[in-house]
């Protein structure tokens, strides 16, 4: 439960470096059915998403990772949202994050 509060803080953090080095070299993110693989992918996917607030509603352990459900809110359409996020995790860091509606 620690990765996903130390996920959720390093991405409303503006430190770019902190929050791609929580992720493996070979990591991938899925966001609105796009694929982003490796760090500089995920580095620039980053770079390109729009500053929201993101609030932990619930996380539970998986066999891969933890599923989280958070509600994110900012200055776009139909906000608030509840997103789920899916983080397979490996002991250097995040293997594939996914992120959907819940």
């Amino acid at each position: 439960m620690d990765l996903v509060r130390h996920y959720l803080a390093r991405a409303a953090a503006s430190d770019l470096d902190a929050y791609v080095a929580q992720f493996t070299d070979d990591a991938v993110v899925e966001d609105e059915d796009r694929l982003h693989h490796g760090r500089t992918a995920i580095r620039a996917w980053r770079a390109g998403t729009p500053r929201v607030d993101q609030r932990l509603r619930t996380v539970e352990e998986t066999a891969e990772g933890y599923r989280a459900d958070v509600e994110v809110s900012g200055d776009f359409p139909g906000s608030p949202v509840t997103l789920t996020y899916r983080f397979d995790v490996a002991q250097e860091g995040i293997r594939r994050l996914t992120i959907r509606p819940a």
